[in-house]
């Protein structure tokens, strides 16, 4: 099983992910224990199995509404 380091702002926040899901400018991550996480305003923008890393960056605002 790949497990995945969650980084965001060069910073590790996250250890061990097995799954992430994006939904409404968010992102939930879950480790193999079923320990979740929600990081607000950030989209996933590199996954590398190699390097086991799960990279987010902050979702910039919509300019809608």
């Amino acid at each position: 099983m790949c497990e995945f380091n969650v980084i965001l702002n060069g910073k590790t926040l996250f250890r061990d992910a097995v799954y992430a899901k994006t939904e409404n400018n968010n992102v939930t991550v879950k480790n193999v224990l079923g320990e979740t996480k929600e990081f607000k305003n950030c989209k996933i923008t590199e996954v590398d199995v190699n390097s086991t890393r799960l990279v987010l960056t902050a979702a910039k605002p919509s300019m809608l509404g």
